[in-house]
C-alpha cells in the first residue's frame, strides 16, 4: 500500500475522531438524554469549546472529500510519488494539529495550520498533472 493510501486511511480515522470529539463536547453540555433522544425542539447554543469542536469537524469535512478524491485518483492513475506522499503526510499531520488548536481557540495559528493542510492537499493534486 502506498503512503498516500495509508495517509488516507489515517485521515478516515482522524475524521472519526473529529466526529467523536464534537459529539462528546455537545453531549457533555446538553446531556446524555439529549444525545439519545430525538433532538427535537429548541437547542441552547453550544459553549465556546463545543462550538469550536463542531466547526472544526465541519471544516474537516470541507477538505476531506477533496483529499480523498485526490489520493484515490493518484493511486488509480499510478501517479504516486515521493512528492504526493509528502503532500498526503502534510495534510494528515496538519489536520491532526488543527483540532486541538481550534478547540483551544488560537486564531492565527489555526489559520496557519489550515493553510499548511491545504498546501499538502494541493501537493497531492499536483501529482495528477
Amino acid at each position: 500500500m502506498t503512503i498516500d493510501l495509508k495517509m488516507l486511511a489515517w485521515a478516515i480515522l482522524l475524521g472519526l475522531v473529529y466526529v467523536l470529539v464534537a459529539a462528546t463536547f455537545a453531549t457533555l453540555q446538553r446531556g446524555l438524554k439529549w444525545n439519545a433522544g430525538n433532538r427535537e425542539g429548541e437547542l441552547k447554543p453550544l459553549s465556546a469549546a463545543a462550538s469550536r469542536a463542531d466547526r472544526a469537524y465541519h471544516n474537516f469535512l470541507e477538505t476531506f472529500g477533496f483529499f480523498a478524491a485526490a489520493v484515490l485518483a493518484v493511486a488509480f492513475a499510478k501517479l504516486n510519488t515521493a512528492h504526493t506522499a509528502l503532500g498526503s503526510e502534510i495534510y494528515f499531520w496538519a489536520r491532526l494539529a488543527y483540532l486541538p488548536i481550534y478547540i483551544v481557540g488560537v486564531p492565527y495559528l489555526r489559520t496557519a495550520v489550515w493553510i499548511i493542510s491545504l498546501w499538502g492537499l494541493l501537493q497531492v493534486v499536483e501529482g495528477l498533472f
